[in-house]
């Protein structure tokens, strides 16, 4: 029975008080018996909490209380066992180490997002090859390149970076070849594609969108097409499949 319900979401948004909010949420994390990872930066959140349902769920609801993250929204996936063996909540430079000052992501700013296309609306495009203004589309992969390997959309860019913090270079080398296209970045949840398309938009790539929710929203949104083999995790389940199970 899949008894263990498994969560994760991140939000950009300015915090000035990460050493308060990482020893409240640790507490709370604790009295609710979850196991995951919490990243706090002056950046934002990221997180990875697994646990009873409803203590997941008074979890979220504690987070929302905070006006700062007030419209969480969850992607939630379901396992047999806990994925995670502790419950650590972590004071980080960034919540996701790209090493450009100048990419603010801010939720809470008019421009402060990459612009981002719909799981549906990405395999629409993938259906046809075109936008809706008919520009040839690419997928372009911001994972590591053991990630990639696990599962990938079909003929996706793949720099074969090793950590996110080669992004920048890699897209310095390879930027030419994305000339005239339409760049959907894509990662496991958002948050790596999120940085990556506000730097090639910043690079002056013009037609670069973030695909919203990365591969678990296109599982959860879509049928999976246009995707093949497992989606990796970083919990003890390594990978899940288009259903958002763990996988064999």
């Amino acid at each position: 029975m899949t008894s263990i319900l498994n969560i994760s979401v991140y939000k950009f948004v300015q915090l000035h008080d990460t050493a308060a909010l990482r020893d409240s949420l640790l507490a709370r994390a604790i009295e609710l018996e979850l196991k995951g990872t919490i990243l706090l930066a002056a950046e934002g959140i990221n997180l990875f909490v697994a646990g009873a349902a409803d203590a997941v769920r008074a979890f979220v609801a504690t987070l929302q209380a905070d006006a700062r993250f007030a419209d969480l929204a969850p992607k939630e996936s379901w396992s047999d066992a806990q994925p995670f063996r502790k419950m650590l909540v972590k004071v980080k430079r960034e919540i996701i180490r790209m090493d450009v000052p100048a990419i603010q992501p801010d939720f809470s700013a008019p421009t402060g997002r990459a612009p981002a296309v719909s799981a549906a609306t990405v395999r629409r495009w993938l259906d046809s090859g075109v936008d809706d203004e008919g520009r040839p589309v690419v997928t372009l992969d911001t994972r590591n390149a053991f990630e990639v390997d696990v599962g990938a959309f079909d003929n996706a860019i793949d720099w074969r970076i090793g950590k996110f913090s080669e992004f920048p270079a890699a897209l310095a080398a390879h930027r030419a070849e994305l000339e005239g296209k339409t760049v959907v970045s894509y990662c496991t949840g958002g948050i790596r594609c999120e940085k990556a398309a506000m730097l090639m938009r910043a690079s002056g790539l013009p037609h670069v969108y973030q695909l919203e929710g990365g591969i678990l929203k296109y599982f959860e949104e879509t049928d999976g097409a246009h995707y093949h083999g497992d989606c990796f995790v970083f919990d003890e389940r390594r990978a899940v499949d288009s259903e958002l199970k763990s996988s064999t």
